[in-house]
């Protein structure tokens, strides 16, 4: 679902940074080659997630869902010179292509690809995260912020994306619809959660950004 016109996205991509090379080859060869490229953040939310990154220089990011990696790189451009950006993907089909793009980047010495389960993969590596990204499986959203908000310090920032879903969260949901059922109760448990402050930008499909207290 667009939410804005084709005239405002064209505008709005003449109004910020363009993609570097890398990303830019990352963008087609993802469109040309993988399954779902809408799956990609592309250039507008990927400047958005540079420009953050860059705001607060976190030393240790968490990424949840790398897909090809475009979001990954995009958040390292921002990464504290001792920083380290680990991010998690399930679908092990996508390793090699995603590693290819990463051993290429600027950041390859700060980036740690993990094939697996988030949940226990998150376990494992048990890091002060200063920065994570949410971007994976819609109905296990709650289960990784509650496993990981207790264990944030004050300051820290939470992304999760594409928490409009399409507008589908305007509507009442089929009970079938596990990932719209499951982004509203998110949308509403982080609305109501009094540890942290938050807000919900209509940046490409939904981006909620949550910040501990």
């Amino acid at each position: 679902m667009n939410f804005l016109s084709d005239d405002l996205e064209n505008y709005l991509s003449q109004h910020h940074d363009p993609e570097e090379d890398l990303l830019a080859e990352l963008n087609r060869q993802t469109h040309l080659k993988i399954l779902q490229p809408r799956m990609l953040s592309g250039p507008l939310q990927g400047r958005y997630l540079s420009f953050l990154s860059k705001l607060l220089s976190p030393e240790r990011i968490l990424e949840i869902g790398t897909y090809t990696g475009y979001s990954a790189l995009c958040l390292a451009e921002g990464l504290a010179p001792s920083g380290r950006l680990h991010t998690i993907e399930i679908n092990d089909e996508l390793e090699s292509f995603t590693q290819s793009f990463f051993s290429r980047s600027a950041y390859a010495d700060k980036l740690q690809l993990h094939i697996g389960d988030a949940l226990e993969i998150i376990d494992q590596l048990k890091e002060p995260w200063d920065l994570i990204f949410i971007d994976a499986d819609k109905p296990r959203y709650l289960n990784y912020y509650e496993k990981l908000i207790p264990q944030l310090k004050s300051g820290a920032v939470i992304l999760a994306d594409n928490v409009l879903w399409s507008g589908k969260v305007l509507k009442a949901p089929d009970p079938r619809d596990e990932s719209t059922v499951a982004l509203l109760e998110f949308n509403r448990f982080v609305q109501d959660d009094d540890r942290v402050e938050n807000l919900l930008l209509p940046l490409r499909d939904g981006l909620m950004c949550i910040r501990k207290k």
